[in-house]
């Protein structure tokens, strides 16, 4: 028999424009941007960040994803050369590619900072957690080109934000400062540009200390209900706590509460 292969096992070796760095000690991969000055994101390296996602969501060394940045930017955006070179089809894969994040199984924190515009934006949108430095500005600038967002961004930012908010920086290419995305609920935190680091570290370390089979079952659960209707929400929400009810991370949470002593979860 032959041995399969995956036509995009290619695509992993070479990566275009970021690294990625597993620290199995710490659970931990970190997915950088790494095209400086600005990170601009080329077509190819959108199909490569999809698969580095579905790869390290099934590498067992790893709990929780970190996307980052070198530099004083997260991404200007994507290659605009580019959009005009690329096929339809091709075109209209983009969303399924930056929404990678969200299908992600596991939490995925974005480390923002410096401009973090069209599609550094739309990735940051579909990740579970957006740090944002205070030198950080959000935008959806491609009115300015005579386009709309591609991938997933005015569809994520309605759902923070409702339609008000979100025509204002769609329809004129606002620029939104991380405090005030802070303050419409678009990113979770917004700290000093030299805390950055630690701050990432610290959601990484805190997210670590819960079972990874509830984080797991709390994202799928909260991602699939966010459009249905309150019952509907509710009732999934039910099966889901009673499919947890018989793991052993509740057991051995319940018996280290019991304990008083810190659980060690397992994600079984």
């Amino acid at each position: 028999m032959s041995q399969l292969k995956h036509p995009a096992q290619s695509m992993l070796e070479n990566l275009n424009g970021f690294s990625v760095v597993i620290d199995a000690a710490r659970e931990r991969a970190d997915i950088i941007l790494d095209r400086p000055p600005f990170n601009i994101i080329l077509m190819p390296q959108r199909d490569q960040l999809r698969l580095v996602f579905e790869a390290l969501d099934e590498d067992p060394s790893v709990r929780v994803i970190v996307v980052r940045a070198a530099g004083e930017h997260f991404s200007s955006g994507g290659d605009i050369k580019g959009f005009m070179e690329a096929s339809p089809e091709h075109v209209s894969k983009l969303a399924w590619n930056i929404a990678a994040p969200t299908r992600c199984s596991k939490p995925v924190i974005a480390a923002n900072r410096g401009y973090c515009f069209g599609v550094g934006f739309e990735l940051s949108l579909a990740c579970d957690f957006r740090i944002a430095s205070e030198t950080t500005l959000y935008a959806l600038p491609e009115q300015k080109l005579g386009q709309i967002p591609g991938s997933g961004g005015s569809a994520r930012l309605q759902k923070m934000v409702g339609i008000t908010r979100t025509k204002d920086i769609v329809m004129r290419s606002r620029r939104i400062p991380g405090k005030q995305a802070y303050d419409w609920g678009v990113a979770t935190e917004c700290v000093p540009d030299a805390e950055l680091e630690a701050a990432t570290d610290r959601l990484v370390d805190e997210l670590r200390g819960f079972s990874p089979l509830a984080q797991r079952t709390a994202k799928k659960m909260l991602n699939d209900t966010e459009d249905s209707p309150l019952s509907i929400a509710i009732e999934l929400e039910g099966h889901c706590y009673s499919r947890l009810r018989q793991s052993q991370d509740f057991k051995e949470g319940v018996e280290a509460f019991h304990g008083k002593r810190p659980p060690k979860f397992e994600g079984k």
